[in-house]
């Protein structure tokens, strides 16, 4: 189990996550200097129905397994770039111009 102080900052850096953009788990770990993608996983699983979950993606920049349906409707509304989108069930973010550049201030706290 995550630590609380684990859940919170992941949490927060989910809030500051702006709409249309997204992070993959393993960014999100590497935003607060961890090595546990999964545990980002976890944290999401269980905590993150208090967020914009949506924004939160794996590396293969397919929805949120078994979110899918209920993703798009976010994505379309923030203007997510979406690629190959066949149905609700079927889509991908497109990570190249969705995914949150390592440039932003959530990553300015990252040891170089």
């Amino acid at each position: 189990m995550p630590s609380p102080e684990f859940v919170d900052a992941v949490l927060d850096v989910v809030r500051r996550i702006p709409p249309g953009r997204v992070m993959t788990y393993g960014d999100i770990a590497w935003a607060l200097g961890s090595q546990a993608p999964r545990a980002v996983g976890r944290v999401m699983a269980l905590y993150g129905h208090a967020v914009a979950w949506w924004r939160v993606v794996p590396a293969s920049g397919l929805p949120p397994q078994g979110h899918a349906r209920l993703a798009l409707p976010h994505y379309e509304e923030e203007g997510t770039p979406l690629r190959h989108v066949e149905s609700a069930d079927d889509y991908r973010i497109a990570l190249s111009s969705a995914r949150l550049g390592y440039d932003h201030e959530i990553y300015a706290e990252v040891a170089p």
